[in-house]
């Protein structure tokens, strides 16, 4: 099972990101990600919008996780980012996102992605852990309640 802890690492969690659209947020993600990975930023953001296309990831609660397969990428790579604003994503219940978790795989990845995807939406599903990534003051602490430490968050 990948641990979300190691997935998103202290410096993949990006809090008070400022952008006013879903594409605004992409394209943040993306440009981090970029860094990390040594993708180019634009490769990503391509296949984050192809999948886009195919249904929004937006999941309703606030919570989106855009996600694909990209070219090039060494391993799975996650992000967390806490908006500054909520933004259209246009999410199956309508309402506004402000918590996105990025999840990208390599090309050729089996289900593993898929497993890791499960795990987040579970998780998310928990009013208790949305309501502890919204209000946690530092990206440490929010780092602990990701990696199942909620006791370090406190």
């Amino acid at each position: 099972m990948i641990d979300l802890g190691s997935l998103v690492t202290p410096d993949r969690v990006l809090l008070d990101l400022k952008a006013t659209s879903k594409r605004q947020v992409l394209r943040s993600l993306a440009q981090a990600a970029a860094r990390v990975t040594g993708v180019d930023a634009e490769v990503i953001l391509e296949a984050l919008l192809q999948r886009e296309r195919l249904g929004t990831t937006g999941l309703g609660e606030g919570i989106a996780i855009p996600h694909a397969r990209v070219p090039g990428l060494a391993s799975f790579t996650g992000f967390f980012a806490r908006l500054a604003k909520p933004v259209d994503f246009e999410a199956v219940d309508g309402a506004p996102v402000d918590l996105v978790f990025l999840l990208l795989a390599p090309e050729g990845t089996g289900t593993d992605h898929l497993k890791a995807l499960a795990r987040i939406a579970r998780l998310l599903r928990e009013e208790e852990f949305r309501n502890a990534l919204r209000t946690c003051p530092d990206r440490a602490k929010v780092h602990a309640i990701l990696a199942g430490r909620p006791e370090a968050a406190r």
